[in-house]
């Protein structure tokens, strides 16, 4: 279930804890992907506020938020980029996304296969996609004072074998979120320096959540159904020619 964007923007923005959450995820995204200049971004479920380095060098940047989690305009004091979609059904034309980023989308979807294939869908040939979900050995799953103690938590090879089995390729992957999801000054004040600390002991066992960057394979991925809808306008090829003003029936 998602989140409602009320309770996501008071975390991120109203409080100590968010904002060091944020920025430890983002600075991670940043070492990742330095520069998108000419590129579409786009994140998805509640990834703006790891997107404001990108706004004055992409080419477009997006905020796809789902319905039932909700939208606000974004970022304050510029032209809106956020956008109210169905969280199966994205307001965008197919291989026109170069960077992805997913953040609370996937772990709180009652459909996260269809989530997937929609990032496939979306995704640009030679794009890359980063999803960021609560480590489900980490402190941060383990407490619902944030929004990373809700929605399916994962490991790494949970997460690495999800993906392949929708048509990406996992390629990277690190860990943030060191300092314990504590409101506590002695732990916000340490923050930074627990995060140098733990991105050298471990990419993936310790921190709160993993980051996992993926490209897709160039076939769609295999789903019931999938083959039947394929074969269907390949037999045209076979068929006898059509009368003018006869037109075969298209599939949504």
């Amino acid at each position: 279930m998602h989140l409602d964007v009320l309770d996501l923007r008071q975390f991120y923005y109203r409080t100590r804890l968010g904002r060091a959450a944020q920025k430890s995820v983002r600075d991670q995204l940043t070492e990742l992907w330095p520069d998108a200049t000419g590129q579409t971004v786009v994140g998805f479920g509640f990834a703006v506020p790891l997107l404001r380095p990108y706004l004055g060098q992409a080419a477009r940047v997006i905020g796809l938020m789902p319905g039932a989690q909700g939208v606000m305009p974004w970022p304050a004091g510029q032209d809106n980029v956020s956008v109210l979609c169905h969280e199966t059904r994205w307001p965008l034309p197919a291989g026109t996304v170069d960077r992805l980023v997913v953040l609370h989308g996937l772990e709180t979807s009652e459909h996260p296969a269809s989530v997937l294939e929609e990032c496939h869908r979306v995704l640009a040939p030679e794009g890359r996609v980063l999803f960021i979900v609560p480590n489900r050995r980490g402190l941060w799953a383990r407490r619902d004072a944030t929004p990373f103690g809700f929605g399916r938590p994962y490991s790494l090879g949970q997460l690495e074998a999800q993906l392949r089995g929708h048509g990406f390729e996992p390629d990277r992957h690190r860990a943030a979120l060191f300092a314990p999801p504590s409101h506590g000054r002695f732990w916000l004040r340490s923050a930074d320096l627990l995060e140098r600390m733990g991105r050298r002991l471990s990419r993936d066992a310790a921190g709160g959540v993993i980051m996992l960057e993926a490209s897709k394979h160039t076939f769609a991925p295999t789903r019931p159904g999938l083959a039947e809808r394929v074969k269907r306008p390949l037999r045209i090829l076979d068929s006898a020619p059509q009368p003018a003003g006869v037109s075969s029936r298209s599939e949504s």
